[in-house]
């Protein structure tokens, strides 16, 4: 294999630490919310550990972060990228992503559908669908 397409473990390790402190999440919230454990979570993040692809999908999704970010530390065009669990979107403005999901993150799953069908009714008016 050669030299830049190994995978290196610690710096996903440090990639996921550092967007799990972004969210002010503690290592044992972080785990409990990905279904790991909080043991295994800190063999990640120091790069004792390499993850399976799914677990590695799950860790993505929760920290909003594409896997080629994960993965290589950044994306093919060092994008920001949301995901609502079904889909990810690629986003240009990191502050109005973060505005949007603090925003959202107030809602119930119920709330959160009404604002995704306000958003995809708005947007053939806009000309972005």
């Amino acid at each position: 294999m050669e030299k830049h397409s190994e995978i290196d473990n610690r710096a996903i390790g440090q990639r996921i630490r550092q967007e799990r402190e972004k969210f002010g999440l503690s290592r044992e919230d972080f785990a409990e919310i990905v279904g790991l454990s909080d043991y295994y979570v800190g063999q990640l993040e120091r790069g004792e550990r390499q993850m399976s692809l799914p677990v590695l999908v799950k860790v993505a999704n929760c920290l909003h972060v594409s896997l080629d970010y994960l993965i290589f530390g950044k994306s093919a065009d060092d994008a920001c990228y949301i995901s609502d669990g079904r889909n990810t979107y690629k986003a240009a403005d990191h502050s109005k992503i973060a505005e949007l999901s603090e925003l959202t993150g107030k809602c119930s799953p119920k709330e959160l559908e009404m604002v995704i069908k306000l958003i995809k009714t708005v947007l053939p008016y806009m000309g972005k669908i």
